[in-house]
């Protein structure tokens, strides 16, 4: 595990104050031992086993885990995903920290999963975007491709991206690509286009990649007539599971779509004391 890895889970443990935790540690018999189960309260794909399982070792090395399920899984309603043994008050203390890590990372691959299901049988992949939560951009990006999804840009220097404010800036399209090549970095240059002109203009410096912002997909299939093969054409902008099937059938290679890390729903997954399962040390 990376060492800003590490530093988060720190973090999150200090945020709850974990070590503390009055409840348990009144309401709990002294040494008491315990197991417990992680267990799926809905349907979805699972992401997050190795920091969630961090965030127990963290707070107690003594702590035995048991993961049934890996990332990158399908669980249903009812499954148990992970069981665990150890002092009961550790086990309490560090219940919230390491769920919160494991549902929100299990959310955006069964967001992800969905939008791949739903453009499944096309040639289309669905890719993510950087609109991630500060600091967790790595485990997000992770969370989608468990999901069956694909990592677009992970930060600012894995890519060029021209947008708008690119394009006012140098002039033109033609200008802000030939800047981007002429800078020499030797990596992919994507040109954002919003009307079927901006894509004859980006068409005819021949980037890598050409983004359709906000079309609809009739504009979309023109534009990939109007598209060589050479070039990949990804769409992006208000794409929904209602829509997205449209979109693919359109031919472009690739979907982004931000929604998949910055607004998905957590897994419903929860953790349970065993039934007489609590054992005070002898």
């Amino acid at each position: 595990m990376d060492d800003w890895q590490k530093i988060l889970i720190q973090q999150a443990l200090q945020e709850d104050a974990a070590m503390h935790d009055l409840t348990a540690l009144a309401t709990m018999p002294a040494g008491a031992m315990a197991k417990a189960r992680i267990t799926a309260k809905a349907d979805g794909v699972l992401s997050g086993v190795a920091i969630a399982d961090a965030v127990f070792a963290a707070l107690d090395a003594t702590i035995e885990r048991s993961w049934q399920v890996p990332d990158g899984a399908s669980v249903h309603c009812g499954d148990s995903v992970c069981e665990l043994s150890g002092p009961v008050v550790s086990l309490l203390s560090a219940e919230r920290t390491a769920l919160n890590f494991l549902q929100h990372l299990s959310g955006i691959a069964t967001a992800t999963r969905t939008f791949v299901d739903a453009v499944a049988g096309t040639d289309c992949r669905i890719a993510d975007t950087r609109k991630t939560t500060p600091g967790f951009r790595h485990m997000e990006k992770q969370a989608v491709l468990h999901g069956g999804g694909l990592n677009h840009r992970m930060d600012l220097q894995s890519g060029m991206l021209i947008k708008e404010n690119h394009i006012e800036a140098c002039g033109s399209i033609a200008a802000a690509v030939h800047a981007c090549y002429q800078a020499g970095h030797k990596i992919w240059v994507e040109v954002e286009c919003e009307s079927l002109d901006e894509v004859s203009q980006a068409v005819e410096v021949c980037p890598d990649i050409i983004l359709l912002d906000n079309m609809e997909p009739a504009m979309v299939a023109q534009a990939r007539d109007m598209v060589p093969a050479s070039i990949l054409l990804e769409a992006s902008g208000n794409i929904t599971l209602a829509n997205a099937r449209a979109y693919a059938l359109t031919g472009v290679g690739r979907i982004a779509i931000g929604a998949i890390t910055h607004s998905a729903p957590v897994l419903d997954l929860s953790m349970r004391i065993m039934p007489a399962a609590v054992e005070a040390d002898a």
